[in-house]
């Protein structure tokens, strides 16, 4: 039996029929790689069951603690029923990409059962017309409760459900499945009356980390000068309002190669300084096109992860996030990179400044009933909606494996991120890559954005006008190296001989000549 963090029990406490707290995957299969070029429903159910001592949390449920006085416990499901959490649907015909994403986007709206194991899968058949997927493909919806994943151990868990090869050879894990009896809820109230002492006094320990930052923090704004319109909260607009039960889901690939060219032709640019630029020039366009464009900037939240190698396959959330200017104000492609990358390198001192493990761990020093009753209050009387937003968007980025990877021996083509939507922020963008592509997806409200496939188009032409950006005259500027000064050569000044030698041997021979007269 383990506790959920302070962190991880938000996600529970959070979750209402409209704001679903699962994010989740889209993945494409090709079968003609698999034996016999098929794969059917009852072969995955036997592939799946093979690959759950790979996670935990495959076979975990929450246990609450009664009125919630403190954070749930992760405790084995006595009654796990693997059948309940794989399901199986066709597509209508013609089957092409657009119905796709309406279907993935009404599974994924549907909330979790909170009462059992808090993941879901969905096989979806007949994609012959999607463009480019191969005939017989089929797709898996993949849906986890954020409470046990975040992107990083997320994408442990995929890599656990995946072989390097078509072969399917079974595979051994170090859990062993040991089921328990649900915890007893007097025992549950015993260690919440602890809990409920201890953890403030933790969260004084760690305070003590952060006195010296102050300090730290006012030195960094001397050295680094933030943009004026980068400066205070982020500005309304459409997507920051209350949202609805309805999704909208779309995604676009780009190949690594083109991503390497716009990073060429502006140095020390990173993959998530050109991603988040293309999600600026998208917003900026859908904005404007809906005359709702702020005369400043949006601000981005880009979740970093403060997971260590030691805990890479432990369930849960090990993030901290950091705060980006967009850029939306500005005109061109390129000052809206140049933007970003000055943004970012200042939103990461500051989190170095903090330390991100260190504030990540002062969420719990709260007492874990007041953090559920007060989360739980802003979100159901709205609280959040009448408040300018912290962020106007999320952009993570969760870098994928670069090399083919297998599910019942099917070969993956395709691979979608979808994210998670909360009060006040309609619109999620994510960033994955796969075998040499990068994709970018975004989920948003549906009443919020009724046309999906336009915001699409704009991510294609933001990316598209990044492309042909070429740094301004002032970046240019800054990374021509300063000119070499000419070395002046000293001249050698010549030291007059020393005559003293001479002079004296003069001196004995006139003496010896004085004597022969």
């Amino acid at each position: 039996m383990q506790q959920l963090s302070a962190l991880d029990a938000s996600f529970a406490y959070m979750e209402t029929s409209s704001t679903p707290m699962h994010i989740g995957q889209m993945l494409i299969y090709d079968p003609s790689t698999a034996p016999g070029g098929h794969v059917g429903f009852k072969d995955i159910l036997h592939y799946l069951e093979g690959r759950l001592d790979g996670a935990r949390i495959f076979r975990q449920k929450l246990a609450r603690v009664p009125l919630d006085l403190d954070h749930p416990y992760w405790v084995d499901d006595a009654n796990f029923d693997l059948e309940y959490h794989v399901r199986h649907i066709g597509l209508p015909q013609p089957g092409d990409w657009r119905q796709l994403c309406i279907l993935a986007s009404r599974i994924y709206a549907r909330p979790l059962d909170m009462k059992r194991p808090l993941w879901e899968f969905t096989v979806i058949e007949g994609l012959n017309n999607v463009e480019g997927v191969p005939e017989g493909s089929f797709a898996l919806l993949h849906k986890f409760h954020h409470a046990a994943v975040d992107g990083k151990s997320g994408l442990e868990m995929t890599l656990a459900l995946h072989d390097m090869d078509a072969e399917m050879k079974p595979r051994k894990f170090d859990d062993i499945y040991h089921p328990e009896a649900d915890p007893a809820p007097l025992s549950l109230l015993a260690k919440a009356q602890v809990n409920n002492v201890v953890n403030p006094v933790r969260g004084l320990r760690n305070l003590q980390n952060l006195l010296p930052v102050p300090k730290r923090i006012l030195d960094l704004n001397k050295q680094i000068k933030q943009d004026e319109g980068a400066k205070g909260r982020a500005p309304r607009t459409r997507f920051n309002k209350k949202i609805s039960p309805h999704r909208v889901f779309d995604g676009y690939e780009i190949s690594i190669a083109d991503v390497k060219k716009v990073r060429t032709n502006f140095p020390g640019a990173t993959v998530n300084d050109v991603m988040i630029a293309v999600y600026s020039g998208s917003l900026r366009a859908y904005l404007k096109a809906k005359g709702d464009l702020p005369a400043k900037t949006l601000k981005i939240g880009a979740p970093v992860s403060v997971r260590s190698d030691d805990a890479k396959s432990d369930a849960g959330n090990q993030v901290t996030m950091m705060t980006v200017g967009a850029g939306t104000h500005l005109a061109t492609a390129a000052e809206r990179l140049e933007f970003v990358m000055a943004e970012t390198q200042r939103s990461k001192a500051m989190t170095e400044a903090v330390g991100a493990r260190t504030l990540m761990e002062l969420s719990g020093a709260m007492p874990a009933g007041l953090t559920a009753a007060s989360t739980k209050l802003m979100v159901r009387m709205g609280l959040i909606e009448t408040m300018n937003p912290a962020v106007n968007t999320v952009v993570t980025n969760v870098p994928g494996p670069m090399v083919p990877m297998y599910f019942t021996g099917a070969k993956l083509v395709k691979s979608f991120g979808m994210g998670i939507l909360a009060e006040g922020q309609g619109i999620f963008h994510i960033v994955t890559s796969y075998n040499g592509n990068v994709i970018l997806t975004f989920l948003a409200d549906r009443e919020i954005m009724p046309d999906p496939e336009f915001y699409r188009e704009c991510i294609e032409q933001s990316f598209a006008d990044l492309m042909k950006a070429k740094p301004t005259a002032e970046t240019k500027a800054k990374s021509k190296p300063s000119p070499k000064k000419k070395a002046v050569k000293k001249k050698t000044v010549k030291k007059p001989k020393k005559r003293v030698a001479a002079s004296a041997a003069t001196a004995g021979r006139a003496r010896k000549k004085a004597v022969k007269k």
